[in-house]
């Protein structure tokens, strides 16, 4: 008899978290799963606990432990609540972590999980947008595997397996363009909350598709790749494909272009990270080359989307920006959700923020929270001050 493989799965209730949940649920023989967390959604956590037979849940706001404790009364799981009970659930014994804990918030659970030496399917982008050195370097140190599942990360991963990465001329990031990538920049001042949510393609949650729609979440992702593939900043290129059939692209020294092709579904990256070096079938809606007839491919517009252009800086100055670009965009994120800033204001926010502050050298963790607690502090007084 074949032994399950052990999984965490954190950030349960989020667009990544679900689809991971409906994965295992159709691999129930392939997969245990040991822990599942969320921050303050304590139905779906319940929900997802008690349908994947969890054996550990977590909250990470104390506040809601109680309203867990009567959700998943008398269901023999272990409960906790807080930070610490999140860090202590990515050190229990599980064979993969799924780790889509939205923000700068997944990095120290990811981190432990890393230490312990578990295979990591990545969702969590901030963790490397914000400290990829020092966490590649922890992932050497300790033997962890890393997966991408970003899909476009996944791409990239899947056509470079087998394959010399020293050979490599380009790596293709696509991008859609989010809902606004073909409207006038001066309507986009009045872009509503409800549009910027409205992703064409996607279902996500609400700060990842508020980041599609500024492309700061390719910006992020422009980052991360770096990190994750040895080529250099300037080999990274950003390509609009607004269908999201091609997820990524490398060509190679020879001039040949490999692509993945897929249709928009987070269970396929989903599926691989889970099941990698092998695969798993997935249900999802097969490609209909016939119907798509074409693709289409764009240069994206730096000068609607500064965001993009934020973040290749952030990249190439190195040190603390990327930090302070990811921290003071989730601060403004959240305040146009709010209501309190427009759409446009997002990326003004984040550039003055990034003027203001600057990028010092970044020699270790816990230089890393305590910049990015300062440019909360920053970017809320910027906000406030506006």
């Amino acid at each position: 008899m074949t032994l399950k493989k052990s999984v965490s799965v954190f950030g349960v209730t989020g667009s990544i978290g679900a689809s991971t949940v409906d994965v295992l649920k159709s691999h129930a023989d392939k997969y245990a799963v040991e822990a599942v967390t969320a921050h303050r959604n304590v139905d779906a956590l319940a929900k997802a606990a008690i349908e994947l037979d969890a054996k550990c849940a977590v909250i990470g706001d104390p506040a809601f432990f109680g309203a867990l404790q009567d959700a998943l009364a008398g269901k023999g799981i272990e409960l906790a609540a807080g930070e610490d009970a999140l860090i202590e659930a990515a050190e229990r014994p599980s064979d993969v972590v799924i780790a889509a804990i939205v923000g700068a918030a997944g990095l120290k659970p990811t981190l432990a999980a890393i230490r312990r030496g578990a295979r990591i399917g990545l969702a969590n982008k901030e963790t490397l947008v914000c400290a990829g050195a020092l966490m590649t370097a922890e992932i050497t140190k300790h033997g962890a595997t890393l997966i991408p599942v970003d899909s476009e990360h996944s791409a990239i991963f899947q056509v470079l397996e087998d394959h010399e990465e020293s050979r490599v001329d380009r790596i293709l990031l696509t991008a859609s363009g989010g809902p606004f990538r073909a409207w006038p920049l001066d309507d986009m001042r009045s872009v509503t909350r409800a549009q910027a949510l409205a992703h064409p393609n996607w279902e996500m949650g609400a700060k990842i598709s508020i980041d599609s729609a500024t492309m700061m979440n390719k910006g992020l992702e422009l980052i991360e790749a770096w990190h994750l593939f040895p080529v250099a900043e300037e080999q990274i290129e950003i390509v609009v494909h607004p269908q999201s059939v091609v997820h990524s692209m490398v060509e190679y020294s020879d001039g040949s272009v490999l692509a993945q092709l897929g249709t928009p579904d987070m269970r396929t990256p989903i599926a691989y990270a889970l099941s990698w070096p092998d695969r798993i079938k997935v249900d999802t809606p097969r490609l209909d080359f016939a119907t798509i007839g074409s693709l289409k491919f764009e240069k994206p517009d730096t000068d609607r989307f500064p965001a993009l252009r934020l973040a290749r800086q952030a990249l190439q100055e190195g040190g603390t920006l990327p930090t302070v670009l990811n921290a003071a965009n989730e601060v403004a994120v959240e305040a146009f959700l709010k209501d309190r800033i427009g759409f446009l204001d997002i990326a003004v926010t984040v550039e003055k923020v990034m003027t203001r502050l600057g990028s010092e050298a970044l020699t270790s963790l816990d230089q890393v929270f305590e910049t990015d607690a300062m440019v909360r502090r920053e970017t809320m007084a910027c906000l406030a001050s506006a």
